[in-house]
């Protein structure tokens, strides 16, 4: 067997105002329910009450935020890595601990002011990849690029290119993932939050696509441990994979 890459170029363009710097809401809040501990939210990271993240309807994934409890005036800054809440009179859920930090009352809902203070959104030709599994008897004669393809997801507009590579070396799972729009956006959350290409392994099980998303390419495992120890401390179920 070998490995061929399939590079996607992507661009993400976010079409509204809710990403923008500065950006600022008002309404309650309220705070995940235990039953939630390590549930996969819809960014594909696994929720922990420990890790101050939260959910909003709207804002890209990886998105900062700062909410302040109005009744006391404290305020946190979480990462947005899930959507929700979805009850008409709240505007975000906070993680157990971030929620603490400002002293909500323990099942409460408070209201708060939130404001964006760094938004994920970019614009890069910088390359990412995807990967699909091909016999080693088969005759790879194309290389196939997809100019100017969009697709547009609520409102969310990527650009992407395809041409096909071969990997190798090491890298670091994030997940596996059934729904490509998921990974476009977790892809867009891993590129700025640690400046690292993206790749994605596309393979059929029970005649099903999954892919599994990974971040980073070393040439040593020894490196690869090395940003592994950055990685899950966003991502604490990741793992290294050896590319061949």
């Amino acid at each position: 067997m070998r490995t061929i890459i399939i590079g996607i170029f992507i661009q993400l363009f976010v079409i509204h105002g809710y990403s923008q710097v500065g950006f600022t809401q008002e309404g309650n809040a309220s705070i995940y329910a235990e039953k939630f501990e390590g549930r996969t939210t819809a960014s594909g990271e696994s929720y922990s009450f420990r890790k101050a993240t939260c959910s909003h309807l709207n804002l890209p994934f990886g998105t900062l935020i700062k909410v302040t409890n109005l009744n006391n005036n404290q305020s946190i800054v979480v990462r947005v890595n899930d959507r929700g809440p979805f009850v008409p009179d709240r505007i975000i859920e906070l993680s157990r601990s971030a929620a603490e930090k400002i002293s909500f009352p323990a099942n409460g809902v408070v209201k708060v002011k939130i404001e964006v203070v760094e938004s994920p959104v970019f614009i890069s030709n910088k390359q990412t990849t995807t990967q699909n599994q091909v016999n080693s008897t088969q005759n790879i004669t194309h290389n196939t690029q997809l100019d100017s393809q969009t697709t547009q997801t609520g409102t969310e507009l990527y650009d992407i290119k395809v041409s096909v590579i071969q990997a190798k070396g090491f890298t670091i799972q994030i997940g596996n993932y059934k729904e490509m729009v998921n990974i476009l956006r977790i892809a867009n959350d891993l590129k700025n939050t640690f400046k690292k290409e993206v790749q994605v392994q596309v393979s059929t099980t029970n005649n099903e696509k999954i892919y599994r998303l990974f971040v980073g390419s070393f040439s040593t495992r020894k490196d690869a441990e090395s940003f592994k120890e950055k990685v899950v401390k966003v991502y604490p179920d990741c793992f290294i994979v050896e590319l061949k």
